[in-house]
């Protein structure tokens, strides 16, 4: 097994634990391993039947990288406002994906087609930014919006704005994810 391998299981196995957890259950806090110490910023999805029924992440390192797990498998199964709280018959059959996200870069763009010019289909996560709407898509969204302008319309529309909507203070930046399933 790979340290990658490993590292994959062990933030599984912390998703897993989480979602488990009674309803009132603090993460553990005595991470025995120092890369689960390290401010990171995280994803957890959650599929069932292959379909989306949870996901929730953190786009800055604000807690320790266990922590930002825990917190989010228990967001994406209890408190993603899209979808019912997960219950207890649907553990078994419940996919789960944890993402660690890099650090973001912006990206300095000045119209849409140099964004589109920019963007690195299945490579990129994207976060958008402009006058209080904000949206992130993880890079797994490229495998279902593979064309970069459907990509970018479907993020301005998470943002709450028009697809095709386009400002000189919008601001976008990038990111990668280490992606565990």
């Amino acid at each position: 097994m790979t340290p990658q391998d490993a590292r994959g299981g062990t933030l599984l196995a912390i998703a897993r634990d989480a979602i488990r957890a009674t309803h009132d259950a603090a993460p553990p806090e005595d991470w025995t391993e120092e890369w689960l110490r390290e401010r990171a910023a995280t994803f957890v999805t959650l599929r069932l039947d292959g379909e989306l029924r949870g996901c929730i992440g953190t786009i800055e390192p604000v807690r320790m990288l266990g922590a930002d797990v825990y917190a989010n498998a228990r967001a994406a199964a209890y408190r993603d406002p899209r979808f019912p709280p997960v219950s207890r018959a649907e553990l078994p059959a419940l996919a789960v994906e944890v993402s660690v996200l890099s650090a973001k870069t912006p990206m300095p763009v000045t119209s849409e087609e140099e964004a589109l010019a920019q963007l690195r289909p299945g490579l990129d996560g994207v976060v958008l930014d402009y006058d209080g709407h904000r949206a992130t898509f993880l890079p797994q969204v490229w495998e279902s919006l593979p064309h970069p302008l459907e990509f970018l319309s479907h993020l301005r529309m998470k943002a709450d704005l028009p697809a095709r909507f386009w400002h000189p203070r919008l601001q976008l930046s990038r990111y990668t994810v280490e992606k565990y399933a």
